[in-house]
C-alpha cells in the first residue's frame, strides 16, 4: 500500500515466491487490480462539483415531470472541427493476419490536410439543418447570433402547433456562447437557456454521442476538397434514423442521474 506502483515481479523477488503465487494473492485474496489513472477534462473544485450537481438536478427534474414534453422542447446547438484527413485510430487499423505473417506497418502522418471547416449542428428530437463555415472563419458572437436567428426561423416551421411552448436551449460554455451579445439575442428570441457548467462534456449530447459517431465515420478517409467531406458528413447524417437522434437526448436523463448519485465524479 505504500508503493502502489510496485510490480508483481519485484514483490516475488522480495518475498522469494513465484510470480503466479503473487498474482493469485493480489487478484483472488486481496481482490485488487492494476489500473491506470483516468484522464478527465479538469480537476474540479468542491463548489464546481456542487454547481454541476445542481445542473444535473435541473435536467433530472425536467425528465421526471414530463420527459416527452421536455424532449419535444429541447434544442441543442454545438460546433466542431472537420478535417480533410483525420488519421484512423489504432483499433480501426487492426487487421487479421496469420501468426507467421510480417506485421503490417504504418507510415507516420507526415502530410495531413489540417482543419478546413467547422460544422454547426442544430437539432431537437431529430437533427435540423446545419452550416459549414468557410476555411479560416471561426465562430464569434456575431456569427453565433445570426445562427440563432436562423434557428428560430427553422423552429417556427418545424414546430407548428407548439409555437406557444418555450424552447429549452442547451449549449456549452464556449466563448461565443457566453458572450453578452449572445445572451441578449437568446433573451430576445425567447429561448430559455438550461444551465451547463464548464468542463462537463459528459452532459453535452453532441460531445458524448453525435460528434464522436460522425468523426469515427470520417477517420482515415482522404478528402481533396471541402465539397467531398461535406458530402460525406451529410450522407452520414441522412443515414441515421430518428431514433438515433432521440436516443442522443434520452441518454441525458441517465447521465444527469448518475452525476447526482456520484456527486459528479464523472458521468461516463
Amino acid at each position: 500500500m505504500e508503493d502502489r506502483r510496485i510490480s508483481a515481479k519485484s514483490i516475488a523477488e522480495q518475498l522469494g515466491i513465484s510470480r503466479d503465487r503473487v498474482g493469485s494473492i493480489i487478484h483472488e485474496d486481496l481482490d485488487m487490480r492494476n489500473l491506470s489513472a483516468k484522464w478527465i477534462p479538469k480537476c474540479l473544485k468542491a463548489d464546481q462539483k456542487h454547481q454541476q450537481c445542481q445542473s444535473s438536478e435541473q435536467f433530472w427534474n425536467f425528465f421526471r415531470c414530463d420527459s416527452n414534453d421536455f424532449l419535444s422542447r429541447l434544442v441543442t446547438m454545438d460546433e466542431t472541427w472537420l478535417y480533410h484527413y483525420d488519421p484512423e485510430t489504432e483499433q480501426q487499423s487492426m487487421e487479421w493476419w496469420h501468426s507467421g505473417s510480417h506485421l503490417p506497418q504504418k507510415i507516420p502522418n507526415a502530410k495531413i490536410r489540417w482543419k478546413s471547416s467547422r460544422l454547426d449542428f442544430l437539432r431537437s428530437r431529430r437533427h435540423l439543418p446545419f452550416d459549414y463555415l468557410p476555411k479560416g472563419q471561426t465562430i464569434n458572437e456575431e456569427c453565433y447570433s445570426s445562427l440563432l436567428v436562423q434557428l428560430k426561423d427553422i423552429l417556427k416551421e418545424k414546430r407548428r402547433g407548439k409555437a406557444t411552448k418555450v424552447v429549452l436551449f442547451l449549449h456549452d460554455n464556449a466563448p461565443a456562447h457566453r458572450a453578452l451579445a449572445t445572451q441578449k439575442k437568446l433573451a430576445y428570441l425567447g429561448f430559455q437557456c438550461l444551465d451547463h457548467q464548464p468542463y462537463s462534456p459528459d452532459l453535452s449530447p453532441s460531445d458524448y454521442h453525435m460528434f464522436p459517431g460522425l468523426k469515427k465515420q470520417l477517420k482515415g478517409r482522404h478528402f481533396l476538397s471541402d465539397v467531398e467531406f461535406i458530402a460525406a458528413a451529410e450522407t452520414w447524417f441522412d443515414g441515421q434514423h430518428s431514433e438515433f437522434f432521440l436516443s442522443d437526448l434520452q441518454k441525458l436523463q441517465h447521465r444527469a442521474k448518475k452525476c447526482i448519485e456520484l456527486r459528479w465524479e464523472r458521468a461516463e
